[in-house]
């Protein structure tokens, strides 16, 4: 029988010379792929008119293959290497309410809620499914490294947005006062020309509203420029917060590795530790040898 670290080993992130994990990995990733294709298809009325028994097979084949892969990350999640829960119910509590283990959860309850409420028609929860396509995240840290940034760089992010809302306001104000006459119909009142503000400010720029006044297009003018502004702002917090996110993770292994060599050598209960830890920072290995090797080298030579 399968032992629950080997489940897990299998249904986590493969690595390159676990063939099992790998295969499991490309099986769960077409998967998802086909969901995402079928789901868009289907608002297609003659295509699912014609192949809705198709449909249905692969909406009743994929909710069990992701109900019995929730369920396997469940109970295989108490073998986790996890230094910071060591109970199996606490390791298995905190995969269910990770982001991971929601999106895994919201992959599946769209298709089971309509059994549960019997024929109330909730075609819409169609659509829900395409969170499915938030199960890359068990092969991308993309989306948790969007999080962390923006938690960690939650001041200057909260600063520029209230830059933005600042100038949403006032230049909206602006625009009222100078186009409500000349376009009562798109200016007769503040909440009115925000539509216009919002479209400028984020260098969208429609064009189903603009300026005839000469102040209009000056004020038009100023409001593109801030909204230029704001946005590379914006920007530049989102890309350092990043960058540190990267910086954190390699520190964090360079920290545990350095922390192995105090004595020398890695020996193999560390360098289990060492891979374990580089598993969860979803660093690389070529990346996690190359800092190895480099610190052993400044190790030797002081």
């Amino acid at each position: 029988m399968i032992s629950q670290y080997r489940v897990f080993e299998i249904i986590e992130k493969g690595q390159p010379d676990d063939r099992a994990s790998r295969y499991c990995d490309v099986f769960l990733f077409s998967l998802i792929v086909l969901n995402l294709a079928a789901v868009c298809l289907e608002t297609i009325d003659t295509l699912y008119a014609q192949y809705e028994s198709v449909f249905t097979v692969i909406e009743v084949v994929s909710v069990a293959i992701f109900s019995l892969e929730y369920a396997l990350r469940i109970w295989s999640r108490a073998a986790a290497p996890d230094g910071k829960h060591q109970g199996a119910f606490s390791k298995r509590m905190a995969y269910v309410f990770s982001f991971t283990g929601i999106i895994d959860l919201l992959a599946i309850l769209p298709s089971i809620i309509p059994l549960l409420l019997g024929g109330v028609d909730l075609r819409w929860l169609r659509i829900l499914r395409l969170m499915r396509l938030l199960k890359f995240s068990h092969y991308s840290s993309a989306l948790e490294d969007l999080i962390s940034a923006v938690r960690h760089e939650s001041r200057s992010f909260i600063a520029t947005l209230y830059l933005l809302v600042l100038a949403l306001l006032i230049s909206s104000a602006m625009i009222y006062v100078a186009e409500q006459h000349a376009q009562p119909e798109h200016f007769g009142s503040i909440p009115q020309a925000m539509w216009w503000t919002v479209v400028t400010l984020t260098t969208v720029g429609y064009g189903d509203i603009v300026p005839m006044t000469v102040a209009g297009k000056f004020i038009a003018t100023l409001t593109a420029f801030m909204g230029v502004c704001v946005v590379a702002l914006l920007t530049g917090i989102v890309a350092t917060g990043f960058t540190n996110q990267v910086a954190m993770r390699r520190n964090q292994l360079e920290a545990e590795i350095t922390s192995a060599l105090s004595d020398g050598k890695i020996s193999g209960d560390e360098r289990k530790e060492i891979e374990d830890l580089r598993r969860r920072l979803n660093i690389s290995e070529e990346d996690a040898l190359a800092i190895i090797n480099y610190l052993s080298r400044e190790a030797k030579i002081k």
